[in-house]
């Protein structure tokens, strides 16, 4: 029941934030956001989760508070009559929201985050998190800080995520590649980063329902989970090429739209950074699905034996159905 009142204020708090028409109810709105969010975080048996929620907790109330100052300074130059650039509290407020989105440059907290949190908690972190933060950024116009947050997110995501072991911590460097093309998607318009957000939301939540309901944590547990349930190890890694973008699946579908918006706009060079970086992480998710596409292996018997009830089944089927064909 207090998970319920948690997750009701988290989802209040996202509202407030999105709704107001002020900088001070957002900034209300992102405190409740973050105070509903971290008792869900903590769970008493577990340390990881502990630490993770009072990370957490530093890193926003750091974000808010800094986001605090520059309202107050955006407010004194409204009094005071130009004393203060504004175009230098505006950068400030952009910093502060991209460190709550948990966008390059500021994205150390991230990846260390998703180590300790159970996967229910990671996906919230990863999608329903991150509304609020993006659409305050789609209020200020600072292109060039935009810029180069979009480049080095892109990068570090794809970077990132070639040496990792962890699903987790995969997950959380595959989150800050797409958080780049939300950003430049934001560029473009709002309507490209929503279509785009929607579509990301749903990819990770079929591949977080899967791990959660297998309880998998590391690489090592999917090459030798399903060795005897071949169908649902197949449909998994679709998933993931789906998140990945690859062209036949529905995860193409919003880089396709940002990529036609970005070739619109002009921005080639913007756009090749994109695509060499989707590249790099498309990479690190056929390694892992490599073996799950070699089907000689010394038993091949195809049948569903999975521990899932059949209820569980029957909505995976329709989400990987959604994903594969959906394009």
């Amino acid at each position: 029941s207090s998970k319920i009142l948690f997750v009701t204020m988290m989802i209040i708090g996202t509202l407030i934030t999105v709704t107001s028409n002020s900088w001070l109810g957002a900034w209300m709105g992102l405190e409740i956001n973050l105070l509903s969010f971290i008792p869900l975080m903590s769970d008493n048996n577990n340390f990881k989760s502990t630490e993770a929620s009072l990370k957490y907790f530093l890193t926003q109330a750091l974000a808010s508070t800094i986001l605090l100052f520059s309202v107050i300074l955006l407010m004194l130059k409204n009094n005071l009559n130009n004393e203060i650039n504004e175009s230098f509290t505006s950068m400030i407020m952009l910093s502060t929201l991209l460190l709550k989105s948990g966008a390059a440059p500021f994205h150390f907290w991230f990846p260390n985050l998703m180590e300790g949190l159970t996967w229910m908690n990671a996906l919230l972190l990863m999608t329903w998190q991150k509304i609020a933060p993006l659409m305050l950024i789609s209020y200020l116009n600072l292109n060039n800080l935009l810029m180069i947050s979009m480049i080095l997110s892109v990068i570090v995501g794809a970077i990132g995520g070639l040496n990792q072991t962890s699903l987790r911590k995969l997950m959380a460097f595959s989150s800050i590649n797409h958080l780049g093309w939300m950003l430049s998607a934001l560029m473009i318009s709002e309507s490209v980063w929503l279509i785009y957000f929607l579509f990301y939301s749903f990819l990770s939540l079929i591949l977080t329902f899967m791990f959660n309901i297998f309880k998998l944590f590391h690489l090592n547990q999917l090459f030798s989970w399903f060795l005897q349930n071949k169908i649902l190890k197949f449909t998994l890694f679709m998933n993931f090429l789906s998140l990945g973008g690859l062209p036949p699946f529905l995860g193409f579908l919003p880089k396709w739209i940002v990529i036609q918006q970005l070739t619109f706009c002009n921005q080639y060079f913007q756009l090749m950074i994109l695509l060499m970086s989707t590249l790099i992480t498309l990479f690190f998710y056929l390694r892992i699905c490599y073996s799950a596409f070699m089907l000689n292996y010394s038993e091949n018997s195809w049948i569903m034996n999975s521990q899932m009830n059949n209820f569980s089944m029957n909505l995976y089927l329709i989400f990987t159905f959604l994903s594969i064909f959906g394009l």
